[in-house]
């Protein structure tokens, strides 16, 4: 009579296996999270930037139509939730006559980042979280 062979040793590498399956599952998930709220974070900052540059030309249409000249290229702090941001203001002017009438046009460039260099944008983009926006618009005075 041949006695009877047990399988033995098969649920220990059965359930290392499952574990270092689970590991590298929650290791995954853990990464994907981490980009999501990275992903997210830039996102707000990006919308932060944009209104912090339409400050800036909200800005210089006031100094305008207060002043009635295009004033020089400036910046500033917006401050309240845009206070981290750093707003550099250009301007030109052009005139030209339009059907006998003599217009005069200020075309203005608001760059807004959260990283400036010197104190003025555009700012170090190879840094993480760094965030620039500009807009442009032109309006008569």
């Amino acid at each position: 009579m041949k006695p009877r062979l047990h399988p033995r040793g098969m649920a220990l590498p059965a359930a290392i296996f499952l574990l270092v399956i689970m590991a590298a599952l929650g290791a995954f998930l853990m990464r994907i999270a981490s980009l999501q709220q990275a992903g997210s974070a830039q996102d707000i900052l990006s919308s932060r930037a944009f209104q912090a540059a339409r400050a800036g030309v909200e800005w210089a249409l006031y100094q305008a139509q207060r002043n009635g000249s295009c004033s020089a290229a400036t910046g500033f702090s917006p401050g309240g939730n845009l206070a981290d941001f750093t707003v550099s203001v250009t301007v030109s002017t052009t005139s030209y006559t339009e059907a006998g009438t003599a217009l005069r046009l200020c075309a203005v460039t608001a760059t807004a980042c959260n990283q400036p260099v010197a104190g003025a944008c555009p700012g170090s983009a190879g840094t993480r979280y760094y965030v620039e926006r500009q807009l442009r618009a032109s309006f008569p005075y």
